[in-house]
């Protein structure tokens, strides 16, 4: 199921220790979420650069890093930090993402409004994207904070 909270700040969700960002395939986290990302997990976003540098990390792809109380799910949904997201690796990474976390007994994830901010994506377009691959895996409960403040949130 997929709830969406009109602001807030996807880290202060009470009971959700599980988050997913989207990413840029080139090793950047500079700016937006991705730079409170990079601050808050500093070896996931060294482990995130070495697959950019690598090659291996690519549109679609996941990047999945396990912290002391949950996962981190970074997904490649923009080339660079320059480029837009793109439409197809977004599907494909949103549908990756839910099947790792079944793999895995997650059901819930707490992300932004993924690529429509500094990935410039067409939020209508991106709401219906992970309304329509959630519908597969209901037993996963994905809180998307569509605006930031920083306030905490009850689920």
């Amino acid at each position: 199921m997929v709830i969406f909270i009109s602001e807030g700040n996807i880290f202060r969700l009470n009971e959700v220790e599980n988050y997913a960002h989207g990413c840029n395939c080139a090793g950047a986290m500079g700016k937006g979420i991705a730079l409170t990302f990079k601050q808050k997990f500093p070896e996931m976003y060294e482990e995130y650069k070495l697959l950019c540098k690598d090659g291996d990390f690519n549109l679609g792809d996941v990047f999945v890093y396990e912290y002391s109380e949950g996962f981190i799910f970074n997904l490649g949904t923009q080339l660079t930090w320059k480029t837009p997201v793109d439409y197809e690796g977004l599907s494909q990474a949103i549908k990756k993402m839910l099947e790792i976390a079944t793999s895995k007994g997650i059901t819930s994830i707490a992300l932004p409004k993924i690529g429509a901010g500094l990935g410039r994506g067409d939020w209508q377009v991106i709401k219906t994207i992970i309304l329509q691959i959630s519908e597969e895996f209901d037993w996963i409960n994905l809180y998307i904070v569509e605006n930031y403040k920083d306030i905490e949130l009850s689920v």
